[in-house]
């Protein structure tokens, strides 16, 4: 009831200025008191990292890492925040985060704005202890070379993460996407991959890629993702489609995010789990809101996944819930663990 009516209040306020209240707010100890929510059930591996549960946050959130201790306490079994680049910049003129309140969705255009990878990295030093911390990779907009933007990032926060997610799938950032081409792509992923190798780390790279790929560019991410040092695949970014939208604000540009994501998210992850036979493990994300959407994700061949717009439209508690929720539907479908459903109803996507 108190959350309900904390939300009515936020959803009065412009999104960008509702989102700083809410990591305030969060920071002032008006969250969660808990931790991550665990069983036998939930607790898994990602990519040699050992989770209490696959709930994670997406990138976004937490941009600049200003919340870790806080959100620490939420539930989730891990955290990515960032987009980092190497220097702070301001992203894109405001306003630039949309509500479609009607199709529990958003859209937004920042641009990757954040403080910069040395900030962040300060910050990112002081993290929780034992929580699960990974960092989204970014580029500068102006940038000559964004592949060695990415390693830039890496080398000033490699030894604070457990893992960093090289992002050439925000659409916001003009001719990011174009990284995804396999040859850009095979010369990113091998520059990231050297720099960690260079200094003697293990921390777990992930690609994460768009859902507006056609078959042939999403088996050529495969081919390259199997080929390369990377430890996994975080399917999906926002989207350009605009299908079915109901919002007033359907027509804005950026990346569309939450519930209208769901279903072609999940199919590119399911042809994903197919190209790159269990070699790969991948993560789940795009319209997530409920446990039985966690449960499909996974069942569609995430191993873990992770949510961001539900937040604006179910609050706080959400990851908790949906944590609760998962190892009820695991108890009823007998697995007793969440890695062995993975990639069980796949077919159905296909």
């Amino acid at each position: 009831m108190i959350e309900a009516a904390g939300l009515a209040l936020m959803h009065r306020f412009d999104p960008e200025r509702a989102h700083r209240l809410a990591l305030s707010a969060l920071n002032s100890g008006l969250g969660p008191r808990g931790g991550p929510v665990t069983s036998p059930r939930l607790a898994t591996t990602l990519a040699g990292m050992d989770l209490p549960n696959p709930i994670g946050l997406a990138a976004g959130f937490d941009k600049n890492a200003t919340a870790l201790h806080a959100l620490s306490r939420c539930a989730f079994g891990w955290l990515e925040v960032g987009a980092a680049t190497p220097h702070p910049q301001p992203g894109n003129p405001r306003p630039r985060l949309f509500r479609l309140t009607e199709d529990g969705a958003a859209i937004n255009r920042f641009g990757f704005n954040n403080d910069g990878a040395a900030i962040i990295a300060d910050r990112l030093a002081k993290r929780p202890e034992g929580a699960v911390v990974g960092l989204n990779l970014g580029a500068n907009k102006d940038s000559d070379d964004r592949a060695d933007d990415f390693v830039k990032v890496l080398a000033h926060c490699d030894r604070h993460i457990d893992f960093a997610t090289v992002n050439v799938s925000s659409p916001n950032t003009e001719r990011l996407r174009d990284l995804q081409g396999k040859a850009a792509l095979a010369g990113i992923l091998d520059r990231v991959c050297a720099q960690r190798d260079d200094r003697g780390l293990d921390t777990a790279i992930f690609l994460k890629i768009a859902p507006d790929l056609d078959a042939a560019a999403l088996e050529d991410i495969a081919e390259v993702a199997l080929s390369s040092g990377v430890n996994g695949i975080i399917a999906t970014n926002t989207t350009l489609a605009r299908d079915g939208l109901h919002s007033v604000h359907a027509s804005q540009t950026g990346g569309l995010s939450g519930a209208p994501l769901f279903d072609a998210s999940t199919r590119i992850l399911a042809r994903l789990s197919v190209l790159t036979n269990g070699k790969l493990p991948l993560v789940g994300v795009g319209g997530i809101a409920s446990a039985d959407q966690a449960y499909a994700k996974i069942r569609a061949g995430a191993s873990a996944v992770q949510l961001y717009t539900a937040l604006v439209y179910h609050g706080i508690s959400l990851p908790a819930r949906i944590a609760k929720g998962l190892d009820d539907l695991l108890a009823r479908d007998g697995f007793a663990n969440v890695a062995d459903a993975v990639g069980t109803d796949r077919d159905r996507w296909l």
